[in-house]
């Protein structure tokens, strides 16, 4: 249990720095919203960049299957039907994640064609947003999975309070904010939830990578 705590803890924080950088960084930096033309022209110049992008979400896919396993071993002692619940809904996460990276590697295809036209733009943005859709319902199961989680480390006396219901609260923050993405809730009231969700969606998965990091593992108990 130490060692899944330990690879799960590592897995955690390794991700959050990726997906800051591939997501975070360079996706927002050269995807630009409602310009196609612009967002064609950053990627092309970057391309190096953009499959440095895509490299950082295969490396967070196969750690989110790392963590699916490692997070099964260590909760199963606290309550093993949920443990498996909330694995098997973290690995369909892992799966729809993965379809939605294959529209990354299809705009990475139309970048090296040639001429260029007004349709290749447009089909370069319409795989842009299918990657932001997919992702969007993924995480809609990722915010199902962390809600199973939090609760079940509810049960335990080891696990801190706090980080049980910091996952809590962001697990209703990713299904709030990815409930409207899917559904296309006016952009406005996305943004509002995400000022309120953002920092506990940070400090619940951080602080529980971390405690697993440090402490998961070395003693659990039952109420």
């Amino acid at each position: 249990m130490r060692t899944a705590a330990i690879i799960s803890g590592m897995a955690l924080i390794i991700m959050a720095i990726v997906a800051g950088f591939s997501y975070g960084y360079v996706h927002n930096s050269l995807v630009v919203p409602g310009d196609v033309s612009t967002t064609y022209h950053n990627i092309v110049s970057s391309i190096t960049l953009f499959k440095v992008e895509i490299v950082g979400w295969i490396i967070i896919l196969i750690l989110d299957v790392i963590v699916t396993w490692s997070f099964y071993i260590f909760l199963k002692p606290i309550n093993q039907e949920l443990a498996l619940l909330a694995s098997w809904l973290r690995l369909t996460y892992a799966v729809i994640l993965g379809i939605g990276i294959l529209n990354l590697l299809f705009v990475l295809l139309l970048s090296n064609n040639v001429p260029v036209t007004d349709q290749l733009q447009e089909n370069i943005t319409f795989y842009l947003k299918a990657f932001e859709m997919i992702w969007a319902v993924g995480l809609i199961v990722f915010g199902l999975h962390l809600f199973i989680v939090g609760w079940i480390t509810f049960q335990t006396n080891s696990i801190p309070k706090i980080i049980s219901i910091l996952l809590v609260i962001a697990a209703v923050g990713y299904l709030g904010i990815h409930v409207c993405k899917t559904l296309l809730i006016d952009q406005n009231i996305i943004t509002t939830i995400e000022f309120i969700f953002n920092m506990p969606m940070i400090a619940g998965e951080l602080g529980f990578g971390l405690w697993l990091l440090f402490k998961g593992g070395k003693v659990i108990k039952k109420f």
